[in-house]
């Protein structure tokens, strides 16, 4: 959710090109205009304990994450969360539920089919069918991709990695219509250093997520946004509060769980709950920062490429969000494209008022040649489908821009990485320091 136009004024709306949910209409706006759904291919819940993935055919392309760059295996669990206190505010009269991931070091590297799966092959079918981000946002053919094959590193309930003690904790938060697998490279990323990672999916906001008994809930956005009359501005401010309430009911979640069983005792005992950071894209870099700021316990927090503020009613016009207002006095990295609506800290009305605001340290910084979808999973996986017929070349250049994908990668893992070892762990290795000679394509802001 980033709004950032070159050459605009502080302060000042502009129109809106729409790269979005089919049926959204040009003009609409701000953050559902700049969600990941609308320029990646989305991915669906990875429950740790899912069943392999159905045979691949010959016609299907297949695509594979880089490898952690981190010295530690990684293992992954999945829970299913219920808030009995909070109804769910979009779809009332049952309470609010959510599915997150623990992602964390582990004793052995997975092997094979040991991997767990991207997605559960449910999730994968809805992602990949004519109703799919993948196919309503990158115009791929619905049976050329099997989703549910691509593996990641991390072995599903692996036995933690002892010795080291509590270890810092990050939650990530996908974009808009995104499920929280959309960043599994980072989320990996992250536990090979040392990190207990912890993926939130916001349930009827992503475009699918799944859940243990076999229900599959959809993103309530596509219907939506084709209503007559649509006030954007309370829409995207409704998603924001939903995104704010459900991270700081997953915060009370791993207190509990530290204690009440639900975990294995190492893996809970890991928690370091005094070190918690925070890191988003798009809506979910909004969301970060919002949690952040309501919330005390987030100590760190990283923005990638997520605008501050919202529309008005008809999708024009800046609203600031009270975090933009207020600013932070915590640290926190603002990591910015050069997509055609986007710009250093100065030209985006959001995030030129939350820098004026914040006391902490904070640090702003452009991957030249990006656009919204480089710092996902897209440069990862996007042009190896392209590369066998399954993804539009055009598609991807329009999501990804001129930056080599692997340098996008490197580049996110790099400064994300850094960022949370000098503010969680208090290991600082000066990348943030000023331009760094080691990634000549990130500018660095201020």
């Amino acid at each position: 959710m980033r709004e950032r136009g070159r050459g605009q004024c502080r302060g000042q709306s502009r129109g809106q090109e729409t790269r979005g949910l089919r049926g959204l209409p040009r003009g609409v706006a701000v953050a559902l205009a700049a969600t990941t759904v609308l320029v990646t291919a989305g991915t669906a819940a990875v429950p740790a304990t899912a069943s392999a993935a159905p045979a691949v055919s010959e016609r299907q392309a297949r695509a594979a994450l880089p490898q952690p760059t981190g010295p530690y295996p990684v293992g992954t669990t999945a829970l299913r969360l219920t808030d009995p206190g909070r109804e769910d505010p979009w779809r009332p009269g049952r309470a609010r539920e959510l599915m997150i991931s623990l992602w964390y070091p582990a004793t052995r590297p997975a092997q094979g089919k040991d991997r767990a799966p991207y997605m559960l092959p449910r999730a994968g079918r809805h992602f990949g069918g004519p109703d799919g981000a993948a196919v309503v946002n990158y115009g791929a053919t619905a049976d050329r991709t099997d989703w549910t094959w691509v593996r990641t590193h991390a072995r599903p309930d692996a036995p933690p990695l002892l010795g080291a003690g509590p270890r810092p904790v990050v939650l990530w938060s996908a974009g808009l219509g995104d499920p929280r697998t959309w960043g599994t490279g980072l989320v990996e990323d992250l536990a090979s250093r040392g990190y207990v990672v912890v993926t939130v999916d916001h349930p009827y906001d992503a475009s699918e997520v799944a859940f243990p008994d076999g229900r599959l809930a959809t993103s309530v956005f596509p219907a939506l946004v084709g209503q007559p009359g649509l006030d954007i501005g309370a829409l995207l401010r409704k998603a924001l509060a939903v995104r704010v309430a459900d991270t700081r009911f997953v915060l009370d979640e791993l207190a509990a769980l530290r204690t009440d069983g639900r975990l294995p005792a190492a893996l809970a005992g890991s928690l370091d709950l005094d070190r918690i950071g925070m890191a988003g894209h798009s809506a979910g870099g909004f969301t970060a920062a919002q949690a952040m700021h309501d919330d005390p316990r987030i100590k760190a927090g990283v923005n990638l490429d997520g605008q501050l503020h919202f529309p008005g009613p008809d999708g024009t016009g800046v609203h600031l969000g009270t975090v933009a207002e207020d600013g932070l006095d915590r640290p926190f990295l603002l990591m910015g494209t050069e997509s055609a609506d986007s710009g250093p800290y100065t030209a985006q009305p959001g995030w030129a008022a939350f820098w004026r605001h914040t006391r902490g340290w904070k640090a702003d910084v452009t991957l030249l040649g990006s656009r919204h979808g480089s710092y996902t999973d897209a440069p990862a996986l996007l042009p190896q489908l392209a590369r066998q017929g399954a993804v539009p070349e055009d598609a991807v250049r329009a999501g990804l821009g001129d930056v080599r994908p692997e340098r996008a990668v490197a580049a996110t893992r790099a400064y994300v990485g850094s960022f949370f070892d000098r503010w969680l762990r208090g290991h600082d290795d000066h990348l943030l320091d000023g331009p760094s000679p080691r990634f000549p394509e990130m500018r660095f802001e201020g």
